[in-house]
Parts: structure tokens; sequence; C-alpha cells
């Protein structure tokens, strides 16, 4: 029997002077972007709460990597604002090096209030700080809320 690959992404918040921030690690590019979006959507609901019953394309591109957090994770707060859809998995594919393209498969489902506890809105996404460095595997973001 093969071992099952441990996935090496991992995420946090941590609280700044009047918005939030969501703080990440993974191997790679494209583990960072998964990480970061996973991060958002705890700060919205508790992800063990959410079903992936249901699949969504989400892509963003910039001319630089930075823009590019900032796209990604703001088309991300869209599905959640717009379509009302929480996000439990994301495998994300970054293009470039550095990337300047992403393109992920989210799974997750439409927001209930009656399973999903309700958070923090998060209102934007802001390059106040930003980090993101595959090289060293960790990522910073700042959210307005």
């Amino acid at each position: 029997m093969a071992k099952r690959e441990r996935p090496t992404r991992s995420w946090g918040s941590f609280p700044t002077t009047a918005d939030m921030g969501i703080r990440a690690t993974g191997a790679n590019a494209s583990e960072l972007f998964e990480a970061l979006g996973l991060g958002l959507f705890s700060l919205v609901t508790d992800l063990r709460t959410v079903r992936p019953s249901q699949e969504r394309t989400v892509a963003a591109s910039a001319p630089d990597t930075e823009s590019l957090v900032v796209a990604f994770l703001g088309q991300l707060v869209l599905l959640q604002q717009v379509d009302g859809f929480l996000v439990r998995s994301i495998h994300a594919r970054a293009v470039g090096a550095p990337p300047t393209s992403v393109l992920a498969t989210v799974r997750g489902e439409p927001y209930d209030p009656a399973r999903h506890p309700q958070r923090i809105e998060v209102k934007a996404i802001t390059l106040h700080q930003l980090l993101f460095d595959p090289a060293r595997g960790r990522a910073r973001v700042i959210v307005d809320i």
C-alpha cells in the first residue's frame, strides 16, 4: 500500500490594527495560493462545516506576483460575496516563474446560515505589507474587514 503524501501547506490568521492578516506556508507558489485561499475562507466561516459538493474554476493574471495574489484572492472574495459560495478545498496551478497567472479548481457549496457560522466579512485584499516568497515557502497578506 502506497503512503499518501501529506500536503505541506498551512495557513492561519493574525490581527492588525484595523484589518486581519492571513499567513501561509507551502512548498511552492501553487501551494501558497491554495493556503492563502483556504486562510481567506477560514476567516469567513468554519471550513469543517463546508461540504465540497460543487466545483468552480477561478483564474487570475497580473503583471507581477504581488498583484497576482491580490487578483486571485479578490476573485475568491467575489465568489463568496456575489455567489454566496464557500470554499472547502483549492487545487491551484501557478503559471510562470515568478508566477503571473494562477488557475484554480475550488470545491465547496453555497452558504447555508443553518450550517455555516458567520465569522468575519472580508471586504477587499490589500497590497499593504504583502509577502509572497515561494523560495522560503511563506506568504502573508492583509485583508480589509
